[in-house]
């Protein structure tokens, strides 16, 4: 059952389950191949030394904290101890630049800075000269001439002094000012009530049995709201979050911390889902006995209770086979498994519903804190992203484009009032930016993106989405990037998977030196351009890729292609490539002279 929000603030949910739970693990990372584990009473000490040591630093009411580092269990204790006085907590992505941190400090007028070490704090001290309102810079790691995390888990609380701040917070209070990562222009700071936050976690514990007993995988980064939100949810029932770093190695996590709750992005289910179809292709018997594992595992999830003999007989000779392997790869059974930031395809959630593991996708951003709608164990439905929040509301606007009210919603954007007057409708709704369809049961699909839309020279509108999505599900092409915005047709670079480019030219007797002579091979060419050739043939005439380019460069949030939730930013990837795009329409110009 939810628990009750009205009038609540973030401290007192956390307070609250700490009482609960005292001895039960609340964080966990991996330190020299070890688990180091903090409990929850642990976790209150740390939270009321860091808070102390805050409010003895001159942090008001209102004032502006920033944590400026990858995922750790002390991004989220400084997190609790800021906002459980009443502090701003202001996420900044340990990628960030010292012109985009530069930003974000400066338009929130951040006055104390958590970082992670001496590379952040060096990126803060390239523009400190430009920020006015910091005060203090604290690092994680020791860094000399900087206070450290250390000494402020070192304070002695002061137990009177957070009682009476503590009580100062309502929900109606800022929580958080979280900069979205767009792809244009300076990020605009959503601002964000404890309201918002709690009423989502009760939205959430009224879809998902979630208990003390569970423990959550944290890899997304805390800086972006989904993450964050669910380790608010992890910690109200009592359950532990192990942090992992590294988004990209999250693979090699799973299996070693075997979490039972996790929140992902479609790109990871992408890669199982790509792997297992390129291990069962290895030969005719493998990919027969897959087949069939698949095919079994599919029919038994249909007929549920009404699985007779023989098909249990089946299932369990599947499940020996093929299917707990595929369990056993994203780190054994689950409570919840969900994923965000990017529409899954339905036969990936088909793939893993086949074997015993309901992927639940669901749907939000920043501005809702940030969710809108989810599948549930409950009440799902494959190829959408279900229902919406309880106690919220959508619906379909002009153009298709999804409207949404709730209790999450932001406040608004901060420091710009015509941005967020154009964020809403007239009577009050939460323009997305995103296009849908809501079917009769509820249940909500995303088609595109507004933004996203690409308008052709011929004024023909094409939802890029789907198309990338199509390409991007062969195990030889780990990104696509659908081109053609005021152009007379589409294009398409694409960035292949180098470990299924190996495996095929192995098969093909196809020899190589290195990944660039791989890449360059005439046969590797003419194979990638018969696969978007076939993925083409399906769509409308002016949706058809009429010509491609193969890019080397990885794609990572480092060089700026990829958002933090593993994204691409289109805008991005065809300003970098721009030679190869203007190559692209020479020669498709060159054809039809």
């Amino acid at each position: 059952m939810p628990r009750p929000v009205a009038h609540a603030h973030l401290g007192e949910m956390i307070t609250e389950t700490v009482a609960a739970h005292p001895s039960r693990p609340a964080l966990r990372e991996r330190v020299d191949d070890a688990w180091k584990v903090i409990t929850y009473r642990e976790l209150q000490e740390r939270v009321d030394a860091v808070a102390t040591a805050l409010i003895e630093r001159g942090v008001r009411h209102g004032d502006r904290v920033a944590i400026f580092s990858r995922n750790r269990p002390a991004w989220t204790v400084v997190d609790l101890a800021a906002i459980g006085i009443g502090a701003v907590v202001v996420p900044i992505y340990q990628t960030s630049t010292p012109k985009q941190a530069r930003h974000i400090l400066a338009d929130s007028a951040t006055s104390v800075v958590f970082a992670e070490g001496a590379d952040e704090a060096d990126r803060i001290a390239q523009v400190r000269h430009e920020l006015p309102d910091l005060v203090d810079v604290i690092t994680f790691d020791p860094v000399d001439g900087h206070t450290g995390y250390t000494d402020l888990i070192a304070t002695t609380p002061d137990a009177d002094t957070l009682t009476t701040r503590r009580a100062q917070v309502s929900g109606d209070d800022v929580a958080s000012i979280i900069y979205t990562s767009g792809t244009t222009g300076d990020p605009k700071g959503v601002v964000l009530s404890h309201g918002a936050f709690t009423s989502e976690i009760a939205a959430v514990l009224s879809f998902f049995d979630i208990t003390e007993h569970d423990h959550s995988l944290c890899f997304l980064p805390l800086a972006h709201a989904l993450e964050r939100a669910w380790t608010f949810v992890v910690l109200t029932v009592g359950a532990m979050n192990t942090y992992w770093s590294d988004a990209r190695t999250v693979a090699d996590a799973m299996p070693l911390a075997r979490p039972t709750l996790m929140v992902s992005v479609p790109r990871l289910y992408e890669k199982v889902y790509s792997v297992a179809h390129e291990q069962a292709t290895a030969s005719p018997l493998k990919n027969r006995i897959f087949t069939w594992a698949v095919a079994t595992g599919r029919r038994a999830q249909a007929a549920g209770r009404r699985r007779g003999p023989w098909l249990n007989a089946q299932l369990r000779l599947a499940d020996r086979l093929v299917l707990r392997n595929i369990r056993e790869a994203i780190g054994g059974p689950k409570t919840v498994l969900a994923s965000g930031g990017a529409p899954l395809r339905q036969e990936v959630e088909e793939f893993f519903h086949a074997a015993g593991i309901l992927v639940c996708q669901g749907y939000g951003l920043t501005e809702a804190a940030p969710l809108i709608s989810f599948n549930s164990p409950d009440a799902f439905r494959f190829g959408t992203v279900g229902r919406v929040m309880p106690g919220s509301e959508f619906r379909i606007g002009g153009e298709g484009e999804i409207l949404y009210r709730g209790p999450n919603v932001m406040l608004g954007y901060h420091n710009l009032p015509d941005a967020t007057a154009e964020s809403m409708t007239e009577d009050g709704w939460l323009r997305t930016g995103d296009i849908g369809e809501i079917d009769a049961d509820g249940f909500l699909t995303i088609t595109d993106r507004m933004k996203d839309i690409i308008v052709t020279a011929g004024g023909k509108n094409v939802a890029p989405g789907p198309i990338e999505g199509e390409l991007a599900s062969d195990p030889l092409i780990e990104y696509a990037v659908v081109l053609g915005d005021n152009r007379p047709c589409l294009t398409v670079l694409v960035r292949p998977n180098l470990p299924g480019l190996e495996g095929f030219a192995k098969q093909a007797a196809i020899a190589f030196d290195d990944a660039h002579e791989l890449l360059s091979h005439e046969r590797i060419t003419e194979e990638i351009r018969a696969r978007i050739a076939k993925v083409s043939e399906g769509l409308a005439n002016h949706e058809k890729i009429r010509e491609f380019e193969v890019i080397e460069d990885d794609m990572t949030m480092e060089n700026g292609m990829l958002t933090p939730t593993l994204k691409v930013r289109r805008r991005a990837v065809e300003q970098k490539f721009r030679d190869k795009v203007e190559s692209m329409y020479e020669r498709i110009r060159t054809r039809r002279k």
